[in-house]
């Protein structure tokens, strides 16, 4: 069984994530809004994350700009990572600017015109953990959209207690 940097595959995960990540860098252009986020790291806490906002622009050689808006105490933070395509079919690797981590990520299943889930898996120094994401095109999605977040963050070894979707907030005035 093949393994993703030091993450087990269990059964045909790495096969799924693979025959999944179709993802074209021009459709994903545009504004996102993270509507929620699970993780194994030790960082995690959900007390106080809420929604934020993505605008994805993609470069001429197949990577994406990520550009991630949040409002904090008013005050509107923004965290930008250029994450390079790989030979992967809608895989890409980056170092968080803002956090020095290391990512592999991969767009795991995505509807262009509502919502994209992504896996990341993670290294920092001896630290490795795994983050999903749900994005949308609006900040209201599917309840069946949801269920299928929560489900793929229980298949990749996440217990339910550190899965949110997150509560509304202002968009940042930056975004």
């Amino acid at each position: 069984m093949k393994n993703m940097r030091g993450m087990k595959a269990r059964g045909t995960l790495y096969q799924f994530f693979v025959r999944q990540a179709k993802a074209e860098a021009d459709m994903m252009a545009g504004k996102w809004y993270r509507t929620g986020i699970c993780s194994n790291g030790q960082w995690f806490v959900k007390a106080n994350m809420k929604t934020s906002t993505a605008i994805i622009t993609p470069t001429e050689d197949g990577g994406l700009e990520l550009s991630f808006f949040s409002l904090i105490n008013d005050t509107c933070q923004k965290m930008e990572n250029l994450a390079n395509k790989t030979e992967v079919p809608g895989k890409f690797t980056y170092k968080s600017r803002h956090w020095g981590y290391v990512s592999d990520m991969l767009m795991v299943d995505v509807k262009y015109d509502e919502y994209a889930l992504t896996y990341s898996f993670n290294t920092r120094g001896n630290e490795t953990f795994v983050i999903n994401r749900l994005f949308g095109r609006s900040l209201d999605l599917s309840d069946e959209v949801d269920e299928k977040f929560r489900q793929f963050c229980l298949q990749t070894g996440i217990l339910p207690e550190y899965t949110v979707l997150l509560p509304k907030s202002e968009e940042c005035p930056l975004a």
